[in-house]
């Protein structure tokens, strides 16, 4: 069911204790998932309560990995340490880091990049609304989400999204859901250009699912990664693609929004996105309003 974690996945929350962590540490509880540590440094041995859970704190992950089992975490931590506590993460063997914190600097992330070479952890993020893998009860409760994306949007199904945008992550789920169409994970890679995971790499997952079949990929200008997930798709996806780009009225040389949403020397545009999704075969929605639907007409 779905890809990267499923309902049974343990996980921790770095920066429990924040306000900002404390607030979606409450509501992943009340969607399902299986919140079972908090790290703050300094706070270890104390306890994290939300409507009868106690989550117990430590002050590192790898003994809060060591006392429960967690193999997922979400990073709460504000952006001048966020760095550091990606790689307590990646250090203490954890399958799986998302990375929430937005404004993490460049020169940082290119650290970390470097430094996980050749390990066992993924990274989503940063700057990202995380990831959601649905449930089967009410509001698909009972899923696995990490983050800071709505549960209550998200319906248990088959239809795979990937997206940059956080936003538009939850309106191509929102209109997918509201046409009773449920969605096997929801991942949001974050606009930072220099992150952890690609379009590419959760294409190739959801490609592999069985239980995906379909998907919605949302690009913005800047980078070349929604042309390598295109080039990728035209030669070897067996399963529908839909897909949008936002940006496409920003002029050049402006930064828009997202630190990875710039067009620079020519390259990263929203034209030669499009044109790339085309000649893939992949279906292009003119406007976000269409995403949904642009794919279940090719399904």
């Amino acid at each position: 069911m779905g890809i990267l974690v499923k309902p049974d996945t343990k996980v921790l929350i770095q920066g429990i204790t924040g306000s900002f962590g404390a607030r979606h540490a409450q509501l992943s509880i009340d969607y399902g998932t299986q919140v079972v540590a908090g790290v703050t440094p300094g706070k270890g041995g104390q306890v994290f309560e939300h409507h009868g859970h106690r989550v117990p704190i430590f002050d590192t992950v790898a003994e809060a990995k060591k006392q429960t089992g967690a193999t997922a975490s979400a990073v709460f931590v504000p952006p001048a340490f966020a760095a550091d506590a990606i790689l307590e993460g990646v250090d203490a063997g954890l399958d799986l880091v998302v990375a929430i914190t937005e404004g993490i600097p460049v020169n940082d992330m290119v650290k970390v990049k470097r430094a996980m070479e050749g390990a066992r952890t993924r990274l989503i993020g940063p700057n990202c609304p995380g990831i959601v893998t649905p449930g089967a009860g009410k509001d698909s409760q009972g899923g696995c989400r990490i983050g800071i994306a709505p549960g209550y949007i998200h319906k248990q199904g088959h239809i795979g999204v990937v997206s940059r945008s956080g936003t538009l992550t939850y309106e191509a789920v929102w209109q997918l859901t509201c046409r009773g169409v449920g969605q096997s994970t929801c991942v949001g890679i974050g606009g930072d250009p220099v992150n952890g995971t690609s379009h590419l790499d959760v294409i190739k997952m959801f490609n592999d699912d069985p239980e995906t079949h379909g998907i919605i990929m949302i690009g913005e200008i800047g980078g070349s990664a929604e042309e390598e997930a295109a080039d990728w798709i035209r030669q070897h996806c067996r399963k529908p693609v839909a897909g949008f780009i936002a940006g496409a009225t920003a002029p050049p040389g402006r930064r828009m929004g997202h630190a990875g949403a710039i067009i620079s020397g020519g390259k990263g545009t929203a034209a030669a996105k499009i044109a790339a999704f085309k000649a893939a075969g992949i279906g292009v929605a003119t406007t976000p309003s269409e995403m949904a639907e642009t794919l279940l007409k090719m399904m």
